[in-house]
């Protein structure tokens, strides 16, 4: 026999001034094969039209469906029912800004932060459609790749205890980034350069070492093994500053 299912789901428009936070109580029997985002949908269409949630590809590629499920930052298109009890409490991910109920603004946080990281290729040679990149090694390509398997969901952020914290801290997404630049050789940044943008306090020595972000990564990133690369990268750069000599004064 199917499940009944009680989904618990937060509700808040902050856009009406009549609204205020509510959790809405659903009862929706449980099919074969169901995820979360064919229940929100089925709930949507079958008892509350004015439901916000985000979604698009289905997939767990876009990202779009991110929310706290039962306590735990998750995809809703990846979330079988029959993974969860028979009680569902829906959350939307914190640290992002609330557009309605389920639904988040994690474009606005990326795009800065990626602003702030500088989430490019930088190099002073210009793109000429003739010439054939330079062929890179297997290895290295894949382990670029592996760090560009990143769909910015926003599940990481919302799980981190850093950033639940504060405002300024950029997340385990920009140091999987730095790291995924620092890896590639087309990008001519120095040491230097790379340490201004996360050997700070707002980057990986702000990390407090938790891990929750690897644990909810629904693309299972290596986020802590680039975590501990990029703190010994990041300390090595400091140290060899201190050490520095320095320039002796003209007599």
């Amino acid at each position: 026999m199917s499940r009944q299912l009680i989904f618990n789901i937060f509700r808040y428009n902050p856009q009406d001034p009549g609204s205020l936070p509510r959790t809405d109580t659903f009862i929706l029997e449980e099919t074969p094969s169901m995820t979360l985002f064919i229940a929100l949908n089925r709930i949507r269409e079958e008892q509350d039209p004015s439901l916000q949630f985000d979604f698009a590809c289905r997939m767990a590629i876009c990202g779009s469906c991110g929310m706290v499920i039962n306590g735990r930052p998750g995809l809703a298109c990846k979330t079988l029912t029959k993974e969860l009890p028979a009680e569902i409490t829906l959350m939307p991910l914190p640290v992002f800004k609330l557009v309605g109920d389920l639904s988040v603004d994690t474009g606005t946080w990326f795009r800065t932060t990626n602003t702030k990281i500088q989430s490019w290729i930088h190099t002073d040679q210009e793109f000429d459609p003739a010439v054939v990149e330079e062929r890179m090694e297997n290895d290295l390509a894949n382990a670029i790749f592996e760090l560009e398997r990143c769909i910015e969901c926003g599940c990481c952020v919302a799980a981190c205890g850093t950033a639940n914290m504060r405002e300024d801290f950029v997340g385990a997404f920009a140091l999987n980034r730095i790291a995924r630049f620092m890896l590639d050789p087309r990008d001519q940044r120095s040491e230097a350069e790379y340490f201004e943008v996360v050997g700070t306090d707002q980057g990986v020595f702000g990390c407090m070492g938790l891990l929750a972000c690897e644990d909810v990564c629904p693309r299972e990133l290596p986020l802590q093994d680039q975590l501990g690369i990029l703190r010994r990268k990041m300390g090595f750069i400091s140290l060899k500053s201190l050490f520095k000599p320095k320039a002796r004064a003209a007599s």
